[in-house]
């Protein structure tokens, strides 16, 4: 299987991107502030999740993948705090948040499959 194969990965990446075009639009208050740790915590989601992937031993791809969501948790954040903010429109703040759940449900489904048997 290859990374990109990974469904979870690529909605990861897919949200990157999201944020991105809505912090882009911010002024540079907000984006030095709550855009800066916005973009990095949303891209880590994914970057944990491929530097997992390349790790030989499952417990390190495991481990990578627990950072993965811890991220998107930390995303989940500031992404409310930019909502409070009004730096974003209700429309993007619960399209990122359904987003955000389906993806920890994804991430909950791999972690539990990380280091299983197959048959």
């Amino acid at each position: 299987m290859k990374l990109e194969e990974l469904k979870v990965y690529e909605l990861s990446m897919e949200i990157g991107e999201s944020v991105w075009l809505i912090v882009e639009k911010w002024d540079y208050f907000s984006k030095d502030t709550i855009g800066k740790q916005l973009m990095r915590s949303v891209d880590s989601v994914a970057a944990n999740l491929s530097e997992g992937f390349g790790r030989f031993h499952y417990k390190d791809a495991k481990n990578f993948t627990y950072f993965s969501r811890g991220s998107l948790y930390e995303t989940k954040t500031w992404i409310r705090k930019a909502k409070n903010r009004n730096l974003m429109n209700d429309e993007e703040y619960l399209k990122l948040t359904e987003d955000i759940n389906l993806i920890g449900k994804m991430l909950n489904s791999y972690i539990k499959s990380i280091g299983e048997k197959t048959n």
